[in-house]
C-alpha cells in the first residue's frame, strides 16, 4: 500500500491521514516513531503496513546544486549516502509542526533528478502517532527526544544479500539513477551494511526485524511504551566498525 497525496482546496496536495488511530480528544499531541535501516530493508512497505501516517523523510535531501552536498571519495561525484546530503534542521522542523499542529509542508523531491519538484501538505489528523521513515532517521533521534516528541526509534535490518536484491529492483523499476551507477552503489553498500546498522543503533535506534518492529509499533499506539530514553539493539552478528555513510 502506497500513501499518495489528494487534492487540497487550498491548492496544496494533502498526504492522508490515519485519524481513526486516535481514540483521545483532540488535546492529544502526537509522538513519532523514527523508522531508519539500510536503503531496501523495507521501511517503507512496513510503515504502509501499519497504516500508520508516514512522512518520508527522503524527501527532505538537498538539492544537486547545494554548494554543501558532500563529494565521494574518489572525487567522482555526490556521495547521497551521507547525512551531509540531507537536510536534518528541515526534517526536525516538520517533526516538530506535526507534533504541534498536525500539519506540515513537506519537500517534494525527485531522486532521479535530485530535486525538489514542488511542495505537499501532510495532515495526519488526530492520530496520536505518525512513523518518520527515511535512511537519515537515525541521525535526529536525540533532537526528536530532547523535544520530547519521540515515542520510539527502531532500525530494519536483514540479510545485505536481500537488501541488495529488493534495492536494485526498486531503484531500476524507479529509474532513480543510471544502471552502472545504481549496480556500484548497491555493492558498496551491501559490504557496508553491518557497518550502517551498527552506526544508526550507535545513535539510538533499536536493531530488528520487521515482525519485532511492528510490535513495538503498536505497543506506542497504544501508549504501551513511553518515550525512549535509551534504545538497546539486537545483537549484530559479525557487526563491521561504524560506517561514515548511510545508504539511500
Amino acid at each position: 500500500m502506497t500513501l499518495r497525496a489528494r487534492p487540497d482546496p487550498g491548492g496544496s496536495p494533502i498526504r492522508p491521514n490515519a485519524s481513526h488511530w486516535c481514540p483521545v480528544t483532540s488535546s492529544c499531541h502526537p509522538r513519532v516513531v523514527l523508522l531508519t535501516g539500510p536503503s531496501g530493508s523495507g521501511k517503507s512497505s512496513l510503515a504502509a503496513r501499519t497504516g500508520l501516517p508516514v512522512l518520508n523523510l527522503d524527501d527532505f535531501y538537498k538539492e544537486g546544486d547545494d554548494p554543501t552536498l558532500p563529494l565521494l571519495a574518489d572525487g567522482s561525484g555526490t556521495d547521497w549516502d551521507s547525512p551531509l546530503s540531507w537536510d536534518a534542521d528541515a526534517a526536525v522542523a516538520a517533526v516538530e509542526e506535526l507534533c504541534r499542529t498536525s500539519r506540515t509542508a513537506v519537500p517534494v523531491y525527485d531522486i532521479s533528478t535530485s530535486s525538489r519538484t514542488g511542495t505537499s501538505v501532510l495532515d495526519i489528523g488526530r492520530t496520536p502517532l505518525f512513523i518518520a521513515e527515511g535512511i537519515f532517521a537515525a541521525d535526529i533521534i536525540v533532537r526528536c527526544r530532547e523535544l520530547g516528541v519521540l515515542a520510539d526509534a527502531l532500525c530494519l535490518r536483514g540479510r545485505p544479500s536481500t537488501t541488495f536484491r529488493r534495492r536494485l529492483v526498486r531503484d531500476l523499476r524507479e529509474a532513480r539513477k543510471p544502471v552502472l551507477y545504481l549496480l556500484r552503489r548497491g555493492l558498496r553498500l551491501m559490504r557496508s551494511e553491518r557497518g550502517i546498522v551498527a552506526r544508526q543503533t550507535a545513535l539510538g535506534a533499536f536493531a530488528c526485524g520487521g515482525e519485532t518492529a511492528m510490535g513495538r509499533i503498536a505497543a506506542a499506539a497504544a501508549g504501551r511504551r513511553g518515550p525512549v530514553r535509551e534504545a538497546v539493539p539486537d545483537a549484530v552478528p559479525d557487526a563491521a566498525p561504524a560506517a561514515t555513510v548511510t545508504g539511500a
